[in-house]
């Protein structure tokens, strides 16, 4: 979803399931970040230091087989996958930095360049040994430097810091880095579970709900008929105009349990907007999402089942599928417009739900409709004629 988009996108239903995993959306806009601020930043400093340095034809060849191996790893680390090219990676980078110590001289820079960005980009990323393999990989670029040293002719301090002092240190250095860095990603990939762990209770929450309103109706239904066949079946020889009573009541009870059942099914049960509002808040706000109430007029009583429906809908949908942040849900005399962030694309989700409810909406003479406009998600239900309305008022931002 591209904030700011100059024409909202509107739809009218049908409808067809949408379920993207917000985890994974997180994850491919990180490695799209990375990909193009960093990877051009990486391959741009290799090419600078392999032209300060190479000779020859051969030259560029190896200093470039570093520069693939860096590109290599970094593409891998973005997907979470540098375990997998580390080892190929790190024996082809410590190829490179002897063999620009001790074949092409001069200022090594391009040599230890791909050993120290793909040894920061992998050592943190080991499972155990991690301090291990940093003194390892630390001690390997100052030997072989120290080997270049030794070459030397007339070796000076200047020699000293540009082939074992400043390889090593900046080698030490992005291997450092890189631990808080991990950390970052670890916590930022907790949250992301912890996200969907509240969504999926609050989802749970509504199921276990009506479970209760399933029980509410049939339960006590089951309890009565038990109780009057009980007594239809001590009766039986005795008062048959009594039983013929029972059973009579019995059927009736029976079909009006069947009615409320269908109802509760299908999402027509008569509720309470004020406790859906309620609900609502409560539950987006235990998914860590603020919530702000614009009560402007109460909704006629026409209304009200229809727009309690619609907001129980939306707000499933909204803890279910996206990752808001904020959320703010408009009610009016004639309809309910809910607006929340968090939309991952502009791909316009297909919802199954709120497709049956649009069809209700539209047979009393209203609309609804879902749009993402301006980097945000909107769901509207809007009635024709507005309803008698009392004094506005507004609920405070959580």
């Amino acid at each position: 979803m591209t904030a700011g988009s100059a024409r909202p996108v509107l739809r009218r239903f049908p409808a067809a399931p949408w379920s993207p995993d917000s985890t994974q959306v997180s994850r491919r806009r990180f490695r799209a970040l990375n990909l193009s601020m960093m990877l051009p930043l990486l391959v741009a400093v290799g090419v600078f230091m392999l032209v300060r340095q190479a000779q020859t034809a051969l030259d560029v060849v190896v200093l470039g087989l570093g520069i693939v191996a860096v590109v290599v790893a970094f593409e891998r680390w973005t997907v979470g996958q540098i375990n997998r090219v580390a080892l190929p990676c790190l024996l082809v980078a410590g190829a490179v930095w002897p063999y620009a110590v001790l074949v092409i001289g001069g200022d090594p820079q391009a040599g230890y360049y791909a050993l120290a960005v793909i040894a920061g980009l992998s050592v943190a990323q080991l499972p155990r040994h991690r301090a291990a393999a940093a003194v390892g990989i630390a001690a390997y670029v100052a030997v072989v430097g120290a080997l270049g040293l030794v070459r030397h002719p007339d070796p000076g301090v200047s020699e000293l810091l540009a082939t074992v002092v400043i390889p090593t240190g900046i080698t030490v250095v992005l291997i450092g880095l890189m631990f808080p860095n991990k950390g970052f990603y670890d916590v930022m990939a907790e949250l992301e579970e912890a996200r969907e762990r509240d969504a999926e209770l609050a989802v749970m929450r509504e199921r276990m709900r009506f479970a209760s309103d399933l029980h509410d109706i049939q339960g006590h239904t089951l309890h009565v008929v038990k109780l009057k066949i009980a007594l239809a079946q001590k009766l039986v020889h005795s008062d048959t105009a009594r039983v013929e009573q029972e059973l009579s009541e019995m059927y009736a009870l029976v079909g009006d349990t069947i009615a409320q059942t269908k109802e509760l099914a299908y999402g027509q049960r008569r509720l309470n907007l004020s406790a859906e509002l309620e609900n609502a808040r409560n539950l987006m706000e235990a998914a860590g999402m603020r919530v702000r109430v614009d009560r402007r007029a109460e909704a006629g009583a026409g209304a009200i089942d229809l727009l309690a429906q619609v907001l129980r809908e939306t707000t499933t949908n909204i803890l279910r599928h996206s990752r808001a942040t904020l959320v703010r849900i408009e009610l009016t005399g004639h309809g309910i417009t809910v607006v929340n962030d968090g939309v991952a694309d502009d791909t316009l989700p297909e919802l199954r739900g709120l497709a049956t409810l649009a069809r209700r909406v539209a047979d009393d003479g209203g609309e609804l409709t879902v749009r993402v406009e301006d980097g945000r998600f909107v769901t509207a239900a809007e009635f024709a004629a507005p309803s008698a309305t009392s004094a506005a008022r507004t609920d405070p931002p959580a």
